[in-house]
């Protein structure tokens, strides 16, 4: 009975009685304050040492030669539970922290409503008592739907039904240059944006497919009938409210849509706020629309009730106010009374209300673009909700919930994914102030070519490469837009950043890093890929479906008839392709690097951007569909294909591509560089159509279900067979019954293969993930002989493992390789084989299951 657990206690060191063990003899004996000392201190240092490790610390602590190895066993084993209690308490105190936050920003939310519903059941009672009295015209009585009863109201939650917002009807004076007139339009930005913020001032909607909860970014609503568009955000944050003003001031460094923004102007006032006048120049989003700007004030202040208000509106010239000229390339839109309300929260933290409230001009796009500028659903994701998830971002980097792996410190990952968007939205902008001059046309408008012998935008890096722009070269860039029909964005995001092959032309891509690296040129074949991941902080919140990680290309040189292996690398950032996330785009971008990955690095960005375009589906009536990626450009097989909810409307879903490829050149080769990237640039835009029509369902015939009966059946056996024959669960059973549980298993990250024995061992079924190892479809998936996929030694071992799989139920495998359809190797980490058995307990095949391929 000596190793018996005979104790618990808290994580803190407490009084030794509390510390007791046994003896030899079983009586229990107590630590003293120095054997608990010098326990804590092995374990800090390490909390689960080995059998030897104990033997050991026996030996060099004379006070703890009276107990005995067993005891020391159980001591660290109940050590480690208290720590994990004690997580785990910290983690609930978290949760309810959030939960009494976001019950506090509920019954808000609940009593503005209320008090909303009111004034609306009281101006329609009004307006009834009044109907009566109405001359009728004609003999008819017609009511407006724009008519209303003005309210005695006057406050800042009055708001009437159907009529304009609040802050355009009514009429103010109109305020001067001075300080003076400064301040009394600050003052009116304040009340405005309050009644916006916190009352009625604009019909709010919840946005779709954004539900409260305690992992939720917040409360998200936009605007219903209002005059531009706009959209609300009430959120938490775990950061002191004053660091949270810094961070929401600062646009450019938490939008990546934000190019600059420049303060023209200090002004402070009497009760210790701050007035300033701003410039902000924002990106374009494709290359079919230019960018847009602002000229705005922005006052800051503390309230009497200890919240702190950062509001904004546009000065134009109906303010009288100090504006600016048009900057050429830019298009001027209007910011209504926007900005932030920060309230401090009772032991740390703060909730955050958020309005955006702008006229992006949409008159001035292409029609097919204008959902884009007048959707505010898009507003909210692009620019209400992404100020919420980078403060959410940077609380987890402070509070060390983000874990530093690779040797990557989560700001170095955050920086390095902001350099490649921006990188990738200056070249799609092709700015004349960076130094963007566009050459001349090839006969051709589809692909536009720019230079840029001056990059401004890449000043810092390019002293530290020492590239070629002292030689005479630069920087070029070729772009595109192409509107696509059927396809939505995540669903294509995903499929070329899994399968680059089908586009990329391996040989220009090594060519163009080693050109952007300065090192020499050599010719570089085809060779195959493979990915290395980086985390992205992001990614551990699940919320954009963005991360970022290490492309390795791998190839061979030929130089003087002997084959060198050289390997290129690529930098690359995927966002957007959670589906599901209304109004939402994706993009995919990429840059050449070394293997060694810093901070400061020099990047060249180059990518996609897929942005839906059709009303419906940036306003919320969107396609959420799972496709088997490897097999659908061959065949549109039915059986294992995926969708989820649809309706009528999702067929004529339309989104524009936009692609931009920069390459570096030096002066000699500008002319070959431009007619090189012309063609790349061709090629790849007729690679992603072929792609688009192979995802896009056929016209007029319904989508296929989310999977076959067979498949949906023999998916629940393996999953089942798993949970008897090891004892776990595989996957966390999902609700929503089988179909459910079916795309969980289809989207599992390790390869699952099933074998049937037919004589010889034959392939029956895969997960998408074993299709990809294997390069191989669904339909063609039991024309793959099973002995080609081994090597000769595992040849030999895999007829023991299938007699060891039906005696006893399950085997372990260790790491070894793979043969795929195309004859590369595919090595995995360990593998799992187990017998699946059908609901008469039979066996039906065996499941294999490899983790960590690559």
């Amino acid at each position: 009975m000596a190793g018996e657990r005979c104790f618990e206690a808290s994580s803190n060191l407490v009084d030794p009685d509390k510390y007791k063990g046994m003896d030899s003899s079983g009586k229990y004996v107590r630590y003293t304050n120095e054997q608990v000392e010098a326990l804590e201190r092995v374990y800090h240092e390490c909390p689960k040492p080995s059998s030897i490790r104990r033997h050991q610390l026996i030996k060099e602590c004379p006070i703890l030669a009276n107990i005995e190895p067993k005891q020391i066993k159980v001591w660290f084993q109940n050590r480690r539970c208290r720590e994990k209690q004690r997580k785990e308490a910290t983690r609930l105190v978290s949760v309810n922290a959030k939960l009494t936050a976001l019950n506090k920003l509920l019954m808000e939310e609940n009593e503005r409503l209320a008090k909303h519903a009111s004034q609306l059941t009281l101006d329609n009672h009004a307006l009834r008592q009044q109907l009566p009295n109405l001359p009728v015209p004609d003999g008819k009585c017609r009511l407006s739907g724009q008519a209303g009863v003005a309210s005695t109201d006057t406050s800042c939650d009055s708001a009437v039904t159907g009529g304009l917002p609040q802050h355009l009807t009514s009429q103010h004076s109109s305020p001067d240059a001075s300080p003076a007139g400064l301040l009394s339009m600050a003052e009116e930005t304040l009340t405005d944006f309050l009644a916006k913020a916190t009352g009625t001032a604009v019909d709010w909607i919840q946005l779709p497919g954004m539900k409260p909860g305690p992992d939720a970014i917040g409360i998200i609503a936009i605007s219903h009938g209002c005059v531009g568009i706009a959209a609300r955000a009430c959120g938490l944050a775990a950061l002191d409210f004053s660091k949270v003003a810094e961070i929401l001031k600062d646009r450019p460094g938490w939008s990546q849509d934000c190019r600059r923004m420049e303060v023209l102007g200090t002004l402070p006032t009497g009760n210790g706020g701050t007035i300033e006048l701003l410039y902000t120049q924002m990106y374009a989003p494709t290359t079919l629309a230019p960018a847009r700007d602002f000229c705005t004030l922005r006052y800051t202040t503390l309230l009497e009730d200890g919240n702190l208000v950062i509001c904004e509106r546009s000065l134009t010239g109906k303010h009288n106010g100090p504006t600016m000229p048009p900057v050429q390339s830019f298009i001027r839109a209007e910011m209504f009374p926007s900005g932030y309300l920060i309230r401090p929260c009772e032991g740390g933290g703060c909730i955050i209300h958020i309005v955006d409230h702008v006229e992006y001009e949409p008159w001035s796009v292409p029609e097919v673009l204008r959902p884009l500028y007048e959707s505010p659903a898009v507003l909210a994701h692009k620019s209400t909700i992404a100020a919420l998830r980078y403060l959410r971002r940077i609380a987890a980097e402070e509070s060390g919930e983000i874990i530093i792996r690779n040797g990557q410190h989560p700001a170095v990952i955050r920086t390095l994914s902001q350099r490649l968007t921006k990188g990738f939205n200056d070249a799609v902008n092709g700015f004349g102030d960076d130094g963007w001059v566009p050459m001349e046309s090839d006969g051709m408008d589809d692909v536009s070519v720019m230079l840029n012998a001056t990059p401004k935008s890449m000043e810092g890096q390019i002293a530290t490469d020492k590239l070629l722009f002292s030689l005479g070269g630069g920087i070029l860039c070729a772009k595109a837009s192409m509107l696509l029909q059927n396809v939505p964005p995540a669903l294509l995001i995903r499929f070329l950043r899994e399968h680059r092959s089908e586009w990329a032309d391996h040989e220009i891509d090594a060519n163009a890093a080693t050109a952007f690296r300065g090192a020499s040129n050599g010719h570089v074949s085809r060779g195959r890929m493979s990915h290395v991941q980086l985390p992205l902080p992001l990614a551990q919140f699940g919320e954009q479906g963005e991360f970022l990680e290490v492309v390795k290309l791998e190839g061979h040189s030929a130089v003087q008839h002997s084959v060198l292996s050289r390997d290129s690398f690529l930098l690359q950032l995927c966002s957007g392709i959670e589906e599901g996330a209304v109004g939402a785009g994706a993009q995919l971008v990429f840059a050449p690097i070394d293997a060694a990955v810093s901070e400061d690095i020099p990047l060249l960005p180059s990518g996609f951007r897929v942005i839906p375009v059709d009303s419906s589906v940036v306003d919320g009536i969107g396609l959420n569909r799972t496709l088997d990626l490897a097999s659908t450009l061959e065949d549109h097989e039915a059986g294992l294909n995926g969708e989820s909810k649809s309706n009528g409307s999702s067929s004529q879903v339309r989104s524009v591509l936009t692609i931009a490829f920069q390459f570096a050149y030096e002066v000699h080769t500008r002319e070959t560089c431009a007619v090189m990237a012309r063609q790349y640039v061709r090629t790849v835009v007729a690679s992603v159509q072929r792609v688009a029509m192979a995802l896009a369902p056929s016209r007029g015939q319904p989508r296929p279900a989310l999977g076959n009966s067979d498949a949906i059946s023999l998916a629940r056996h393996i999953l089942s067979s798993y949970r008897v024959q090891l004892g776990m669960d595989l996957v966390r059973p999902e609700v929503g019954g089988t179909e459910a549980l079916f795309k969980v298993f289809w989207h599992h990250s390790d390869a699952i293969v099933c074998c049937a024995w037919k004589g010889t061992p034959e392939f029956v079924f895969a997960n998408r993930a074993g299709l990809e190892m294997f390069e191989t479809t669904s339909s063609s998936l039991q024309d793959l002989a099973w002995d080609k996929t081994l090597d000769e030694d595992s040849l030999k071992l895999s007829y023991a493992t299938f007699t060891q799989v039906l005696q006893q139920g399950y085997c372990c495998l260790p790491s070894g390789v793979r043969i795929s359809s195309t004859g590369r190797t595919v090595t995995y980490e360990r593998a799992l084989a187990w017998k699946v058995l059908d609901d008469d307990e039979t066996t039906q095949c065996i499941a294999f299951l490899f983790m960590n391929w690559s």
